[in-house]
């Protein structure tokens, strides 16, 4: 305690308080998070190191004949040397182009056709068949048809990558509208709100989580197709730069070029897991793993 000069009165020195409940709380949950990121990125790290040394070892005990299974230390030498190379970089940017072209026209459509046949209750009906018949034809199938139609050009690779990731998002389009609780739904006609706002304040909410699962797994399969494309079709990109190098018996940049396109997928797959997890923060879903 202290006391003021001159006089006997006493002023008590404040003492530390402790942190509130949810400051301890949200502490620990950050603390439990940071946990959770450190043992699934060491986990991850276990992982692969167990899959190169496995790797590895097979061609080097012979169990496979190393010239067309070669060894890791070959393959990420040869990467490495390409990442020096301008053509490779230009392989990727061609197959990204098509990429993003691709699952941007098929978001666009998907969100437009799945929003309005999903509000319509004749048009679902109307539809159900049709989309489960024209769902499951492969898209590799189209390949044909896509080359009569548009020839060894960049648009024939656009119908593939388009049909195959147009069915992920509008499948999960449409349940997401289906999903809106009926009693909100009531209510929103029985206040007379405009259908503008039913859509922003009631329909989005309700269907974003699906659409946002749709794009994540539309953007894998677009990259799949795009690749898939330039297999078959001969469109310039890493597919085509994979082809060339099997004609020429370099499997070495095979499998280098295998690796890079799984990386573009890995890269993908975690950038669209973020956008997800930033764009429904408020959704009970993102929220109970935060918790967990």
């Amino acid at each position: 305690m202290d006391t003021i000069p001159g006089s006997s009165a006493v002023i008590p020195t404040p003492t530390p308080t402790q942190p509130p409940a949810a400051a301890r709380r949200s502490s620990s949950l950050r603390s439990a998070r940071r946990a959770r990121t450190f043992r699934k990125v060491a986990l991850g790290a276990l992982g692969i190191a167990g899959f190169l040394v496995t790797w590895q070892l097979i061609p080097t005990l012979g169990l496979l004949d190393p010239r067309f299974f070669p060894p890791p230390t070959e393959v990420l030498a040869r990467l490495a040397a390409d990442l020096r190379d301008l053509e490779f970089w230009r392989n990727i940017g061609r197959t990204m182009t098509a990429w993003a072209i691709g699952l941007a026209i098929a978001t666009v459509l998907a969100v437009v056709l799945g929003t309005i046949i999903g509000l319509v209750p004749f048009l679902r009906k109307a539809t159900h068949t049709t989309v489960e018949f024209l769902r499951p034809i492969p898209s590799v199938a189209l390949i044909p048809l896509a080359i009569l139609v548009f020839g060894l050009r960049i648009e024939a690779a656009l119908v593939i990558v388009v049909y195959a990731s147009f069915w992920q998002i509008f499948v999960q389009v449409l349940y997401g509208v289906a999903d809106v609780d009926a009693v909100a739904r009531d209510t929103a006609k029985s206040f007379r709100l405009p259908r503008a706002e039913r859509i922003r304040y009631l329909i989005l909410p309700t269907a974003l989580p699906y659409l946002m699962t749709g794009l994540r797994l539309g953007a894998a399969v677009a990259l799949i197709l795009a690749v898939t494309a330039e297999l078959t079709i001969g469109n310039p990109g890493l597919g085509r730069a994979i082809v060339v190098a099997q004609s020429a018996g370099d499997y070495v940049r095979v499998y280098a070029l295998v690796i890079v396109t799984g990386i573009l997928g890995l890269i993908i797959n975690l950038v669209f897991r973020v956008i997800e997890r930033r764009s429904l923060s408020w959704h009970q879903s993102v929220r109970g793993e935060e918790v967990l």
